[in-house]
């Protein structure tokens, strides 16, 4: 073969390559079943490295023009003959190659695994279905008439919706919360996705507990952000650890889940938040809360001290993330992030640009539940059921009747 790339040219290396053996091809020049030299054998025909024919290689075989069998090397496709091959795009590459990452193994072994029946789920902490209010809602949507406007929302969700939820925040935590310091998103991990993509860069360093949430790693990881442990011990995360990590990758935000942290389930004591808060208002880190289960305190339990925002008392340290889908059903979509106006405007803006707001349909529904007293009484029930849940669990399997499997990828 006398051809050789042109390093001169713009176009990549391996690009070239591809193109070549696509016009030998497709001119006939090279037969179905021609066999191709090895990959570090072509690299040296050709004055180039080896990792270079490789990539050229897998996109080849991506558009189906080369194929490659183990004891028979590399060859042009034999099922070539008499047709005139598609020029397809390379698939692989685009599936592999986007900016948001592909799930984590581990997570597509459980979505595979919780297809087969009689295996239980518990990597997402989901509600069972018997724990689900459907007759509470089909009540109240019997009774409720569909008179919201069915245009776009506004990207910082319903105004009647968003000062219920300041209302139930005051009544819950005594906090003191505008709407305007209130965005709707479409459930607690669109909450926690705006706050990555919008507030940070690509290559900022961020905190995150360890172990953390198995759903929230690869969505850090898509937007870029370097991932680094603030260890825990029995009691929760260390506080002292965020300044030690702070001098080492100077990171710029903490994602912490201080109350039944999933999956630790452990729970920062008052002293703890405190010191968390005076470190990180005197280092200007913000601190995402994450609190999907703070309302769950199981009977017996002593309640969880106040959340940081709370304690933040106006300083805009903490940018709070609620959800309706521990406490009510996961299918309602509806999650909410508390924080500073300019912050809650900046994510607004961008869920615009996402989705154009969350449903109105979904939200209306929530206005309706949340005003006619049923969440307060919902979370009783699942308080109650939950502990009887638990115990029994416990019960089952230090009898050996059930098998629990852990898996360490729950960690960062």
């Amino acid at each position: 073969m006398d051809w050789k790339p042109d390093p001169n040219k713009a176009e990549p290396i391996f690009r070239q390559i591809v193109h070549y053996f696509e016009e030998e091809i497709l001119k006939g020049e090279l037969a179905p079943g021609s066999p191709l030299p090895a990959e570090r054998q072509m690299a040296v025909n050709l004055g180039v490295h080896r990792s270079t024919v490789t990539l050229a290689y897998d996109e080849l075989k991506a558009t189906g023009l080369i194929q490659s069998r183990q004891g028979s090397g590399t060859r042009v496709s034999e099922h070539l003959w008499g047709i005139d091959p598609k020029r397809v795009p390379n698939w692989k590459s685009y599936t592999t190659n986007g900016a948001f990452q592909p799930s984590l193994p581990i997570i597509r072994k459980i979505r595979d695994a919780s297809q087969i029946p009689g295996i239980i789920n518990l990597a997402r902490g989901e509600l069972a279905p018997d724990l689900l209010p459907y007759q509470s809602l089909n009540r109240l949507l019997q009774q409720a008439s569909l008179s919201i406007p069915l245009g776009y929302p506004d990207p910082k969700g319903d105004l009647t919706l968003r000062s219920t939820l300041a209302d139930l925040l005051a009544v819950e935590h005594s906090s003191r919360v505008s709407p305007e310091q209130i965005i709707i998103t479409a459930g607690a991990q669109q909450a926690l996705h705006l706050i990555a993509i919008c507030l940070l860069q690509p290559g900022d360093a961020v905190g995150l507990e360890e172990p953390s949430y198995l759903y929230s790693l690869p969505l850090c990881s898509s937007a870029g952000l370097r991932l680094f442990r603030i260890p825990m011990d029995e009691d929760g995360l260390l506080p002292e650890a965020v300044a030690s990590l702070q001098r080492k990758h100077r990171i710029k935000m903490i994602f912490v889940n201080p109350t039944y942290q999933n999956s630790a389930t452990t729970t920062l004591d008052l002293d703890r938040r405190q010191k968390l808060l005076d470190i990180c208002t005197r280092l200007r880190i913000p601190i995402v809360e994450d609190a999907a289960y703070a309302d769950l305190n199981l009977q017996g339990t002593a309640l969880p001290p106040l959340p940081l925002f709370v304690m933040d008392n106006g300083n805009q340290t903490v940018m709070y993330v609620g959800s309706l889908s521990k406490s009510v059903a996961p299918g309602l979509r509806i999650g909410w992030i508390v924080g500073p106006e300019q912050v809650i405007g900046r994510l607004a803006d961008a869920k615009q640009q996402i989705d154009l707001g969350t449903s109105a349909v979904n939200q209306h529904i929530t206005h309706i539940y949340l005003t006619a007293g049923e969440w307060k009484e919902n979370v009783e029930k699942l308080r109650r059921k939950l502990t009887i849940r638990r115990d029994r669990g416990g019960d089952s399997a230090a009898a050996g009747c059930i098998k629990i499997v852990r898996s360490v990828s729950y960690r960062t």
